[in-house]
């Protein structure tokens, strides 16, 4: 009988392999551990589930280093990685040590042509750098508007080019992640697609920011293990976005949960960003939301504006007029000053 000697394991493990260890050996192991097997510069990967237990003992002068968790927030954890992962969004640097807080802004949907090269010329002309909007829209109800789809993708890379602008728009499902991936600068994970599984893997794969939203009815762990779907795919650039959770209240649209974002930048190290817009249901009540974000010193802010809300196909109560917007704009600046930060 062979006896077998083993490296303990404890719980959920990242385990980084020896950078003489070669591709075939690194798969090996993955295979033996039940792990995932990523290649982060020159070195292999391996993410174990807790279902493993212990690693042969014939491995054992592979390993580099290991890190152990007690959950599944492993590559996302800051006993991993302790400071905010820093990426390029829009050619601005956020997390790491940037202090940046970058804005976006525009309609919740595509409309039109005159529609979005008004919100793109307004975005432009005040210096932000990113326009969203939405062309797959995952209504409540089927019997509202949808989004203009693919169409609508084509006038954002239009106005793109037009105004130098950088684009975020969001994948409904898994059926056109992949063109919402070849024309967007940024892909928005919405709310509902937070568990599309087919959605994160092809995120995973993607070579493009990641932001993704945190669903109403998902608990901290929940959303940070969806994150952790793109970030085992090999996508490093993954932002979290806060936008609001149902609780017992019914005169918001939702509760905008700052206390879930203090326990992410305590314990994640993904950039966070919020959306107040979504999160209150309400013009009236985003600027405060969004000026107690700033206060937070969070990495971004997500706000709807609409050259004409009243006339808006989808969420037209909550989203600002040029003026509101600006109005708003120009009144976090002091704010982040206040708290370290540079609004980009």
């Amino acid at each position: 009988m062979i006896r077998h000697t083993y490296l303990s394991l404890a719980g959920n493990m990242i385990i980084h392999l020896k950078e003489s260890i070669n591709q075939k050996t690194a798969e090996e192991m993955a295979v033996k551990t039940d792990s995932i097997c990523l290649k982060k510069g020159s070195k292999f990967v391996l993410i174990n589930s807790n279902k493993i237990k212990a690693i042969e003992s014939e491995f054992e002068s592979a390993v580099e280093e290991s890190f152990n968790f007690e959950s599944d927030t492993q590559l996302a954890s800051r006993l991993y990685h302790s400071n905010t992962i820093q990426m390029e969004v829009a050619e601005k640097t956020i997390g790491g040590i940037s202090q940046n807080t970058m804005v976006i802004t525009g309609p919740c949907s595509v409309e039109s042509r005159k529609q979005i090269e008004s919100c793109a010329d307004f975005v432009s002309g005040i210096g932000i750098s990113v326009l969203r909007a939405g062309c797959f829209k995952p209504r409540t109800s089927p019997y509202t508007f949808q989004g203009m789809g693919l169409e609508g993708l084509k006038l954002l890379s239009e106005v793109r080019e037009k105004y130098g602008l950088k684009i975020i728009s969001e994948a409904r499902d898994a059926s056109h992640i992949d063109k919402v991936i070849e024309h967007v600068d940024i892909v928005q994970v919405g709310a509902k697609a937070m568990y599309d599984q087919g959605v994160l893997r092809k995120c995973g794969k993607a070579e493009k920011p990641i932001l993704l939203k945190r669903s109403f009815g998902a608990s901290l762990q929940e959303f940070i293990q969806a994150a952790e779907f793109i970030l085992c795919g090999g996508n490093e650039n993954v932002i979290l976005c806060e936008r609001g959770i149902r609780t017992f209240e019914t005169k918001t649209r939702f509760t905008l949960d700052l206390c879930g974002v203090a326990y992410l930048k305590e314990h994640v190290n993904l950039p966070v960003f919020l959306d107040p817009s979504h999160a209150m249901g309400y013009a009236y009540g985003v600027a405060d939301l969004t000026r107690a974000c700033v206060a937070m010193g969070v990495d971004g802010l997500l706000i709807e504006s609409h050259p004409y809300p009243k006339t808006a196909l989808s969420d037209a109560s909550q989203q600002l007029n040029f003026k509101e917007f600006k109005t708003l704009y120009d009144s976090i600046g002091a704010i982040a000053t206040a708290v370290g930060r540079n609004i980009v």
